[in-house]
């Protein structure tokens, strides 16, 4: 049934209004004709329906970012239930209270514009984000997550996007913040029989849904994940196989397969397939890097190497990115600097020195590499371990030097430049055509087994470069529309990036 097909059967209908709409979707159609209902959201209406006649249900939904879950089961959910039953006192949450005050604003709006409701709010009880029902006990109180709930019983709580982005995603301190909101606030404003959904895009398998199913009672959450794309024949859909979802934004075929390169197999996992994947491997290629297979590059007699487009076409960097270790033993990390070019879209890496060394040396390193890459002006340090102490005592000696503070983990650091990776941005010399260049296979082997390797020095200095020369011009407006859609989606490494 059509948006226009629900708006025409509830005009005809004469009914109570609780009866009038017999589901959110039907009610949503009437809120507003431009409705768009598509079979993902068919379903959820489904589980919500069925949420509110279970007492102590507990529901979980997963669905891509953008595809109007909040929308239905944050917005139009909460008036249904009050037509269903006018003395519900919902509490709604989500990440942070400004959005809680929008979702409340946009709850009482819908009231106060569709008197046919049959519902009015209390004249003396109407702030966005605290109101009742005149002549009931039921209201909608909204709440940012980690706020207090002291004095205030729910008979309904729905919980959306408690995580805002990735970077509160890959924080444990933002993940720990969530939970303890939930076991020491929340849940304990349940009124007895009070239904609960969560509604939220998976950034993390640790994230508040699966911290719920990995507790004592997580098997009393029923989990219904929505993928953008089918990959099971269990679908919730009932599509075929590798079949998009249809999209309440419009999206085509074409641009779902676009969206699923551009945010990388990370990013895809989790936030659109509903996937999230422990931190522990596969997320770089094993064999399928982009290699070129001649250096562009001239050696001179006097060993410095340069790259004649430097210089003189704009499109063309080059730039040392350096991971410094504390000490020299068998058992430390090893200290690496590297040579990148910036081509156009693509970051080039055109050398690598990786060594165990201490002080004296690792001050020698960065010397010898920046007399043999003289272009490669601009030196990014990571601002810690020997970092800092190697910027002082480098900085009348060589200019360029750009200390660099890292933000989050070393995993969503190298998460935010995968999509590069991926789209074959970043890339590598092939050590069987370009001589010399056998030291790859340090950064590759390293890639393989990251995060889980015993060494991931390689990784951080390719993550630090392609971050500085692809994504930071891209971020500043390169060519920022071509990831307009990305972006919007809050859609995983690129956006989290944008503070790093």
């Amino acid at each position: 049934m059509t948006a226009t097909d629900w708006a025409e059967a509830a005009a005809r209908s004469f009914e109570h209004p609780a009866r009038r709409w017999a589901t959110p979707g039907h009610l949503a159609a009437h809120l507003n004709p431009a409705t768009v209902q598509t079979p993902a959201l068919d379903l959820i209406d489904t589980e919500l329906t069925r949420l509110l006649d279970t007492p102590d249900g507990r529901l979980i939904i997963s669905m891509p970012p953008q595809e109007g879950k909040s929308t239905r089961a944050a917005g139009d959910f909460l008036v249904w239930a009050l037509t269903q039953n006018p003395d519900l006192r919902i509490v709604t949450a989500s990440y942070a209270q400004s959005l809680a005050n929008r979702n409340g604003r946009a709850i009482r709006r819908r009231i106060t514009e569709h008197p046919d409701l049959g519902l009015r709010l209390a004249p003396d009880n109407g702030a966005v984000s605290d109101w009742t029902l005149d002549g009931h006990t039921g209201g909608v109180l909204s709440v940012g997550i980690g706020s207090g709930l002291t004095g205030r019983p729910a008979d309904l709580m729905v919980i959306d996007d408690p995580i805002s982005n990735r970077e509160q995603a890959d924080s444990k301190g933002y993940r720990d913040r969530a939970w303890d909101w939930w076991t020491d606030v929340a849940s304990t404003r349940l009124a007895p029989g009070a239904p609960v959904v969560l509604i939220l895009t998976r950034w993390h398998h640790d994230d508040l849904a699966g911290r719920l199913l990995a507790a004592e009672d997580g098997h009393l959450w029923r989990v219904v994940n929505i993928p953008a794309q089918a990959v099971t024949t269990d679908d919730p859909l009932r599509r075929d196989l590798d079949e998009f979802m249809v999209s309440a934004r419009g999206r085509t075929l074409a641009q779902w397969a676009a969206v699923k390169v551009r945010v990388g197999s990370r990013t895809w996992a989790s936030l659109y397939q509903g996937n999230p994947t422990p931190d522990a491997g596969n997320l770089f290629p094993s064999d399928g890097w982009a290699r070129y297979t001649t250096a562009p590059l001239i050696e001179r007699d006097d060993g410095t190497r340069v790259v004649p487009e430097a210089g003189r076409d704009p499109n063309v960097d080059l730039v040392q990115s350096w991971d410094f270790t504390f000490k020299d033993t068998a058992a430390s990390d090893y200290v690496v600097g590297q040579v990148w070019m910036r081509h156009g879209h693509q970051a080039w890496l055109l050398d690598q020195v990786r060594r165990r060394t201490g002080f004296t040396e690792s001050v020698q390193m960065m010397l010898d590499l920046t007399a043999r890459w003289p272009q490669a002006v601009a030196k990014l340090v990571e601002d810690k371990a020997n970092g800092p102490a190697i910027l002082n005592a480098l900085r009348s000696k060589v200019g360029g030097l750009i200390p660099v503070e890292p933000e989050g983990s070393k995993y969503a650091r190298a998460a935010a430049v995968t999509p590069f990776v991926e789209a074959q941005n970043v890339v590598l010399p092939d050590p069987l055509a370009v001589p010399g260049t056998a030291w790859v296979t340090e950064l590759t082997e390293e890639a393989r087994e990251f995060p889980a390797g015993a060494h991931d020095d390689s990784v951080d200095g390719m993550s630090q470069a392609v971050h500085r020369l692809l994504l930071v011009p891209l971020l500043e407006g390169g060519d920022l529309h071509e990831w307009d859609e990305l972006l919007t989606d809050d859609g995983g490494g690129l956006a989290w990036a944008a503070s790093y």
